[in-house]
């Protein structure tokens, strides 16, 4: 039997116990520096911050500014070019503050995103074989800008749409909207990340393929499931009345579907030549 060297597998050797304890302390130290260096610029910012955050509240954000466009070119009723106020109040003492933090919390682990995956990939890295790092890095960096492809989703189409709907919506004249900056904001990021888990798909169907647990021959006889399943999901995420802001949501899933099925096949033709 051969046994590879450290500089094969690309292992750290000689380190105790209380040696990998002490590395991790100190990758947990400069992460947390950086969430507090990024969160603190993000509380000084406020006005930027919360003009970003508050952006898809105003009737003239760019979603609705392009969406009205294509209503006037087409002559379809996809949304209502009309001008929109929803506003929001505050029902707590400290909340407007706690939000303040929240916001700036937020922000500071998302700009500061990078370094923590950096620091953690550095941490883990000494233990992987130089093919489990190639894997490892395709997984990060592929898993991390399809989060980011969500979010952005998100913030520009599926969450201005819903809460144009949902905000302006009334059982009756008589009876008026007042949303909380709190649920306005947890609303906003339970969608984001719930987008950016979604436009995860491809990386978890590559790694369940790499598993043997998944088989582009599976995923293409149960197509058609899956498609009344995306539909369903959109229904839910955007509950509005109109087929196009349905479709909008559903094709960028279902996108997401068939590509993970080329990615899927890809890996079964790799297994099959090195079995070969």
């Amino acid at each position: 039997m051969t046994h590879r060297t450290a500089k094969e597998t690309g292992q750290t050797t000689g380190q105790t116990f209380w040696e990998h304890l002490d590395e991790l302390r100190n990758v947990l130290i400069k992460v947390a520096i950086a969430i507090l260096l990024c969160s603190v610029v993000a509380f000084l910012f406020k006005e930027e911050l919360f003009s970003f955050i508050l952006a898809p509240k105003h009737s003239d954000f760019i979603t609705y500014h392009l969406l009205g466009l294509v209503d006037n070119q087409t002559m379809a009723s996809v949304i209502s070019p009309d001008a929109f106020s929803v506003q929001l109040i505050n029902t707590g003492l400290a909340t407007q503050f706690v939000m303040h933090m929240k916001a700036s919390i937020y922000t500071g682990v998302f700009c500061a995103s990078p370094y923590i995956l950096c620091q953690l990939f550095r941490f883990v890295s000494p233990a992987l074989y130089a093919r489990e790092k190639q894997y490892a890095t395709r997984m990060m960096v592929g898993g991390y800008i399809m989060f980011l492809s969500g979010a952005v989703l998100c913030y520009l189409l599926i969450f201005p749409l819903t809460f144009r709907f949902l905000g302006t919506y009334q059982v009756s004249g008589e009876v008026t909207n007042m949303i909380s900056l709190e649920s306005y904001m947890d609303t906003l990021m339970m969608m984001t990340l719930l987008m950016g888990i979604v436009f995860e798909i491809p990386i978890l169907c590559w790694l369940f393929a790499k598993f043997g647990f998944l088989t582009s021959t599976f995923m293409c006889r149960y197509r058609r499931h899956a498609m009344v399943l995306i539909l369903i999901i959109a229904a839910i995420i955007t509950p509005t009345s109109d087929v196009f802001t349905l479709l909008t949501v559903a094709l960028p899933m279902y996108l997401l579907y068939e590509i993970s099925i080329l990615i899927v096949r890809r890996t079964d033709t790799d297994a099959q030549e090195l079995s070969a």
